[in-house]
């Protein structure tokens, strides 16, 4: 599988918000050994995107883009300014992917994260509906820049909408375009998938983009991640894309608060990432 698959690290590991000083990060990542870096666009505004094309570039690096979805970017919210806000926002996200090159813009759109409650029939029914034309458009808006989108299942307490392999592939089915393809995270599978080889097979060729860290959101290869299963999900399906570290640094409160992480998960984010590659290549080679 090695000769294939492209091993990636997401900034989210060192910092938040991606901005354009955030380049320094580039040569170390490429001295690790990855293929790529994985862009989570907060604020685009932030991001000179020539300075971002350049200095990966220079460090011969490939980019993939991550959408960062909160309560003000929210294709379900039933106040449509809501959502034009959120299409403004993956328009800008849209430009650079073309600028930096990259296929397809990633992450779980059809929500805002962190929408986890109990709804009734009719009101879950409603924001579902919500969800399939929004995604529609955003299909649509993404045909216009040549890309696709990457949509991902998330666990229960971030989502009550999209959980699961199967999840995904009902809300695939509904929009009904053929540029809606799928981001599994392996840290969100060892929650809600009963076995996550089968739930790689039940997306297909639908799969694009891996994103993975420990069922502990740790270095990949120190907890309960059933590995073997995994390699052998993304080679019944053929996979070729990228697999990434997806993790995050207790040192940034908001983010850290975000997906509950209170402690460092390695003696330094240095370590995970060195650590992490290292297992990642074993695994999947």
């Amino acid at each position: 599988m090695s000769d294939t698959i492209k091993y990636g690290v997401s900034t989210w590991l060192w910092e938040s918000p991606f901005n354009t000083q955030s380049i320094a990060l580039f040569p170390k990542i490429k001295g690790m050994g990855y293929d790529l870096v994985e862009i989570p666009v907060e604020d685009p505004d932030l991001i000179n995107g020539e300075l971002i094309k350049r200095a990966l570039e220079d460090n011969g690096l490939e980019a993939v883009v991550c959408g960062a979805f909160g309560p003000t970017k929210d294709l379900t919210h039933e106040d449509r300014a809501v959502h034009q806000n959120c299409f403004n926002y993956i328009e800008k996200c849209f430009q650079l992917c073309n600028l930096w090159e990259v296929d397809f813009l990633a992450g779980p759109m059809y929500a805002a994260v962190g929408k986890a409650r109990m709804l009734s029939l009719e009101d879950r029914k409603k924001e579902w509906d919500l969800a399939v034309t929004n995604i529609g458009k955003v299909c649509a808006m993404a045909k216009d820049h040549g890309l696709s989108i990457a949509l991902e299942p998330l666990n229960r307490f971030e989502s009550d909408m999209i959980n699961t392999a199967d999840d995904v592939m009902r809300l695939i089915r509904d929009v009904n375009c053929d540029n809606a393809k799928v981001l599994l995270d392996g840290f969100h599978m060892t929650i809600e998938e009963r076995n996550i080889a089968e739930a790689i097979k039940t997306v297909g060729d639908k799969l694009i983009h891996v994103q993975v860290s420990e069922n502990h959101r740790g270095i990949p290869g120190t907890g309960l991640t059933p590995w073997a299963d995994f390699a052998e999900g993304l080679k019944a399906v053929g996979y070729k894309g990228a697999i990434v570290i997806e993790s995050f640094t207790p040192e940034i409160k908001e983010l850290a608060g975000a997906v509950c992480i209170w402690k460092n998960l390695a003696k330094s984010q240095d370590e995970f990432a060195s650590k992490g590659i290292e297992f990642l290549k074993r695994t999947f080679k």
